[in-house]
């Protein structure tokens, strides 16, 4: 049987919806408003799609902790059969960030880290970054960021593929890189690092298969099978959303269990 984890989703509190920055999402969504809701509606809306597991992903920003490692580790720690969590941490305090990145891993069970380069204004290649890439390398861990055009109304440069992770992927040959939310406009940039680092993965969260750039679906259906993910952004979108059109990608067998899962198993170790 198909494995399908997701590997973005965030069990969102009533802080992190609170946010102003996602107003543009609502509205792309033709959702009128989003409020936090219990774990049971997320873990329900695994089922209706027959999700295994989803990596919850805690969210730390310039104004401090929307969702805290520990809060994460929670409903890990709740469900452990059901939720892998990312970890996340404070870029303007770079001692402290390595640390707590090293409790996340070490003490919480945390299996990456990612930081959201639209939320700091800051591109991967930032100084402030560097600690905590090398950290993860040590840690065997990968990194997880966002890749492409911004939904909330923030800068899209900082997520821009080329240079800015180009840069990161030549500076740590050895890091595994996973570029969230498929890269667009800018998929060509995208698809180039996936061809040059064989450490360079992309992910799908935030669109509906249907939707995905036929470059990428030209990409997953042949050579790059083993580098692209499957995620949804939940609660922003759904998985049954998501891969309501599967069928429609004609995926053959093995590659459609490495999206779905098979992928993520082997990156993520769960």
């Amino acid at each position: 049987m198909t494995r399908i984890i997701d590997v973005w989703a965030q069990q969102p509190n009533e802080l992190f919806m609170r946010q102003h920055w996602l107003a543009p999402l609502l509205r792309w969504t033709d959702q009128d408003d989003l409020p936090a809701m219990p774990v049971d509606i997320t873990l329900k809306a695994m089922d209706d799609a027959g999700v295994e597991k989803a990596l919850l992903c805690s969210w730390f920003g310039p104004y401090g902790a929307l969702i805290d490692n520990d809060e994460t580790a929670a409903h890990v720690g709740a469900h452990p059969d059901r939720f892998v969590g990312v970890a996340s941490v404070d870029l303007t305090r770079p001692v402290d960030a390595v640390r707590e990145l090293r409790r996340a891993v070490n003490d919480l069970g945390m299996v990456a880290l990612r930081v959201v380069p639209w939320l700091w204004n800051l591109p991967p290649d930032d100084r402030r970054y560097y600690p905590l890439l090398a950290t993860c390398v040590e840690l065997g861990i990968p990194f997880c960021t966002q890749i492409g055009h911004t939904g909330p109304l923030c800068p899209s440069e900082p997520g821009r593929p080329i240079p800015y992770l180009e840069t990161v992927l030549l500076e740590f040959p050895e890091l595994i890189v996973v570029g969230g939310h498929v890269g667009a406009p800018w998929i060509d940039e995208a698809l180039f690092l996936a061809k040059k680092f064989p450490n360079f993965h992309i992910d799908t969260s935030a669109y509906a298969v249907h939707r995905l750039p036929p470059a990428l679906v030209d990409y997953l259906r042949g050579s790059g099978r083993t580098r692209v993910l499957f995620g949804t952004n939940w609660p922003m979108l759904s998985a049954e959303r998501c891969l309501q059109w599967l069928d429609d990608l004609n995926l053959d067998r093995e590659t459609r269990d490495l999206f779905l899962g098979g992928n993520a198993a082997r990156i993520f170790g769960v």
